[in-house]
């Protein structure tokens, strides 16, 4: 058995921007197939539009709201929300609050990689 906490992970900044602490996956705990970790993007802050070559991932909103842009589509996020990335599809996030960080979890599937992250501005 493997376990972790949180608060024990040390927060690092991906290529996207966004400040993440890993809680399962290549920098942590022995994962094979998926990663699991908490992102944040500061208040008024927004993430730099990437996508990933071939990781599917899922984003769960745990704090602040803000939108997301996948491909065109944008839309309002908050607290409770889930969004579904196909690998290949361009996203970014963007924090609207004046005062409160934006957090996520988000799963990857191969694990997060900067390898399979293009930056596409």
């Amino acid at each position: 058995m493997h376990l972790g906490n949180l608060d024990d992970a040390q927060p690092f900044t991906t290529l996207d921007g966004s400040t993440i602490r890993e809680v399962a996956g290549p920098v942590s705990l022995p994962t094979q197939k998926q990663s699991l970790a908490e992102a944040s993007v500061p208040p008024g802050g927004s993430t730099i539009e990437h996508l990933h070559r071939t990781s599917e991932e899922l984003y769960f909103f745990t704090g602040g709201s803000g939108r997301i842009r996948v491909g065109t589509e944008e839309r309002s996020v908050r607290v409770g929300d889930c969004v579904v990335l196909p690998p290949g599809t361009p996203h970014k996030l963007f924090n609207d609050s004046a005062d409160v960080p934006l957090t996520l979890l988000c799963c990857c599937a191969p694990p997060y990689s900067n390898e399979d992250t293009e930056l596409l501005e």
